[in-house]
């Protein structure tokens, strides 16, 4: 029997999706994994750490600010951010699980 997902079902899902689409870059996830190492990082750190200009970092920065999963504090001209909650480590090692599983798969396919 199929069965719609209803209001809050579908809210839940919609905000995963919202959260994992805000991760969906490397260089976000370079910038959460060296937040995740931090305190706090100011912006201009990040910007050497990711190898890119400060306005593409800020623009990735504001995509992860939206979605929730950093937040900043202004400082006079410096803007320090840092992760809101500290457990997407134990995420990204779930999805190096998947990875790893699906190398070993295919390992076995080879061999």
């Amino acid at each position: 029997m199929k069965r719609c997902m209803n209001r809050a079902e579908k809210a839940k899902y919609d905000t995963r999706a919202r959260v994992l689409k805000a991760l969906a870059h490397p260089a976000r996830l370079k910038l959460v994994d060296v937040l995740a190492e931090h305190e706090e990082v100011c912006v201009c750190d990040l910007t050497e750490e990711i190898g890119m200009d400060i306005s593409t970092v800020s623009r990735h920065l504001t995509q992860l600010k939206n979605a929730g999963i950093v937040e900043s504090d202004k400082r006079g001209q410096m803007v320090f951010y840092s992760l809101r909650v500290k457990c997407l480590k134990s995420l990204f090692g779930c999805i190096e699980s998947v990875v790893k599983c699906n190398v070993d798969d295919q390992l076995k396919v080879l061999s």
